[in-house]
């Protein structure tokens, strides 16, 4: 079997809600799926040492990044009865309140995009290297760790 197409991930910036809304909107023409669920990471303005986080700075090596994602992507794949699949993150600058995590993940039942959607979000946050700079509001910064 040949090897699916390497999806890419990654979205300069914030992942606006058109795109979300927009991505949805398109599998209204998909009438094999009966179900979708949908993780949405969003930037939390924080308070850390007394300062107020106001955005994430996201920066990634991104040819390791984009060939984990896919394997996570093949490896759910194989292990749930999924119809379609769409991972997105943010690089760059994402202010408090603004989307930087999309997984869109649809099947045939319910259980299956449950299952398979949880377990894509915790292997992105375990597996992928992807770093978030917080950026508080006096213009300082510390490494946001991955949990």
């Amino acid at each position: 079997m040949a090897e699916k197409k390497k999806h890419t991930v990654f979205v300069n910036g914030p992942i606006t809600p058109d795109f979300i809304a927009n991505s949805i909107a398109k599998h209204s023409l998909k009438t094999d799926i009966g179900a979708h669920d949908i993780f949405l990471g969003q930037v939390r303005n924080d308070i850390i040492d007394k300062k107020i986080v106001v955005a994430i700075e996201y920066a990634a090596y991104q040819e390791m990044a984009e060939e984990l994602f896919h394997e996570i992507r093949e490896a759910a794949f194989a292990k749930y009865n999924l119809v379609c699949m769409h991972i997105y993150h943010s690089l760059g600058v994402v202010k408090a309140g603004e989307v930087c995590l999309f997984v869109f993940v649809s099947s045939k039942h319910r259980k299956e995009v449950f299952n398979a959607c949880q377990e894509i979000v915790e292997q992105i946050k375990a597996m992928t290297p992807i770093w978030g700079k917080e950026i508080f509001e006096d213009d300082s910064f510390a490494w946001k760790e991955n949990v």
